[in-house]
């Protein structure tokens, strides 16, 4: 008799306008974000206007994905949709560009998890369809 799992729910990417463009790239690989034209600043999560400004003077502009952890937790029990993946590490990021965003740190031991460590990009693929920015401790 075979032992029968649940199986795990993957979320669709948010097709929502204003992060379209976020989520189409992040498909390629890519990790893009809204910079301000007249501050040119970044801002994240993507809005329809700049935070700056209140304009609409965005453009999407490729990042490196490296930057430094901001602040972190671990998820040691969870819903049966992270079955294997316990225990997760997660964190806030500050990105060299400036602006802080938040993923999974892939391949990381709870106990290395630890603010202002380094962290470069990488990628979190769930399906053909969703790729989630994540990070790895340098």
């Amino acid at each position: 008799m075979s032992e029968s799992k649940p199986n795990r729910p993957v979320p669709k990417a948010n097709t929502y306008l204003p992060t379209q463009a976020f989520w189409d790239a992040a498909k390629q690989g890519k990790l893009v974000l809204q910079r301000c034209t007249e501050t040119g600043k970044f801002q994240h999560p993507p809005r329809p206007v700049s935070v700056y400004t209140g304009k609409r003077t965005l453009e999407w502009r490729e990042v490196s994905g490296n930057g430094t952890i901001y602040g972190h937790t671990v998820v040691r029990i969870a819903s049966p949709d992270l079955e294997g993946r316990i225990p997760l590490c997660c964190a806030t990021v500050e990105l060299d560009e400036g602006v802080r965003i938040i993923g999974n740190v892939l391949d990381c031991a709870p106990e290395d998890l630890k603010i202002g460590k380094r962290v470069r990009l990488a990628w979190d693929k769930l399906n053909d369809d969703v790729n989630y920015p994540a990070f790895r401790l340098v």
